[in-house]
């Protein structure tokens, strides 16, 4: 029998009051805590064996709701019994990730190592040449290590992760691990709660795209909000049929923000 833990973390690089109102649509428990310039985000639950979803499959759809809702880059590091990996979302961005065997091979494509990089904004030369050794067969460096290396090279980019939050552990020590720091525990609280503080974070961060963003039309904007209402519903139904929180979070996240998108443009301005 494969004794080997399955588990996940996910990094945002964004503060705890960012992070807060997203993590709530996740319809799944998380610890949450300071991780340096970053935040972590530590399953309660196990919801890759209860609902029969692969792990990267399930927090490939966290991250990614995460991401669009903060408008900032989410990191998955992903480990089970045949393979180690991280997926990267960044808004609306195809999500990119790598993969390792548990011992250690690679079995991702280089390129996407490259893209990892440039989308976090880390050094073209020094950081890349430092991810590259990944991506090359290493006898010494099992799945495990490769994690490790890459958070590494993250500590340049503000990750700190706390001490005991590592890669490779089992789901519960990371939990115990992450209680004894004293993380908060983010709870789902229902559709109604979850959506008021995610209308709330929305309507905050779609307040300073627009300051930011005046040359921008209201076409555009409501041509945005359509977009994310598109995507948003189908989304949300395939992660229901599916039994998959992951992505249905990812579908309910679009759903709201194209509705305030939508809701808020009378209310915006003239347009520049």
């Amino acid at each position: 029998m494969n004794a080997t833990p399955v588990g996940a973390l996910l990094l945002c690089r964004a503060d705890l009051s960012a992070v807060r109102p997203p993590a709530h649509l996740l319809r799944e428990t998380q610890l949450l805590a300071p991780a340096g310039d970053w935040s972590v985000l530590v399953p309660e639950g196990k919801p890759w064996r209860d609902g029969g979803e692969p792990v990267d499959r399930v927090v490939a759809g966290w991250v990614s709701a995460v991401s669009v809702a903060v408008n900032r880059p989410a990191l998955a590091l992903w480990w089970d019994g045949d393979r180690t990996g991280f997926t990267l979302a960044s808004g609306f961005r195809r999500p990119v990730g790598y993969v390792w065997l548990t011992d250690g091979t690679p079995a991702g494509e280089e390129e996407a190592m490259h893209t990892f990089a440039e989308r976090l904004g880390l050094d073209p030369v020094l950081d890349v040449q430092s991810l590259e050794p990944l991506t090359r067969p290493d006898n010494a460096s099992d799945g495990r290590a490769r994690l490790l290396g890459l958070v590494a090279v993250l500590a340049r980019a503000g990750l700190r992760l706390p001490p005991g939050l590592a890669p490779g552990e089992s789901a519960d020590a990371l939990r115990a691990t992450a209680r004894a720091l004293g993380a908060e525990t983010v709870e789902w609280a229902g559709w109604r709660d979850a959506v008021r503080a995610e209308l709330n974070a929305v309507e905050e961060g779609l307040d300073h795209w627009l300051r930011d963003r005046r040359e921008r039309s209201h076409e555009y904007a409501k041509a945005l909000g359509a977009a994310q209402l598109a995507v948003g519903v189908p989304l949300a139904l395939f992660g229901l049929r599916r039994h998959s929180p992951g992505w249905t979070a990812a579908g309910a996240v679009l759903i709201v923000n194209g509705v305030v998108a939508r809701r808020r443009l009378p209310w915006s301005g003239p347009a520049a």
